[in-house]
């Protein structure tokens, strides 16, 4: 069984999981840049029939293009060690497995937001979020509108 959070625990690894999260999109950003560049590159030698290329240029920017997909592949699997799950990189989803009744559900956290605030079954998906509730341990009358 994969591991599961209280509210509090997915709560309290919000900042580091956050930080996790801009730097996996930071890097796919940039990894993302430097792979149109790249593609322009190849388009203009391939139209061109060939052209002089600035070979040292081209292999460090293929290099930094690679360091990005990596550091973005080990921030993903730091989440992932951590035992959350990242639904949509560029949105900055999360779910944290909960259980809640003797039945696993999802928190639900997103980029931006300031706290865990929505919760999901594992078949709903995002679109299928709820409010948090008193059976996390969420009174009713703090539950966000």
């Amino acid at each position: 069984m994969s591991k599961t959070f209280t509210l509090n625990e997915a709560q309290a690894l919000l900042p580091v999981l956050e930080a996790l999260l801009r730097r996996a999109q930071a890097s796919g950003t940039r990894a993302a840049e430097i792979e149109v560049e790249l593609d322009q590159l190849r388009q203009q030698i391939f139209l061109l029939g060939g052209f002089h290329v600035d070979v040292a240029t081209t292999a460090r920017r293929r290099a930094e293009h690679d360091k990005a997909l990596q550091e973005t592949r080990d921030s993903l699997a730091e989440i992932d060690a951590i035992g959350v799950q990242v639904k949509d990189l560029e949105k900055g989803l999360l779910d944290f497995p909960c259980v809640v009744d003797g039945k696993t559900v999802l928190l639900c956290w997103k980029l931006g937001e300031k706290e865990i605030g929505y919760w999901h079954s594992v078949e709903d998906g995002f679109a299928g979020r709820k409010p948090l509730d008193a059976r996390f341990g969420k009174p009713d009358r703090d539950r966000p509108n």
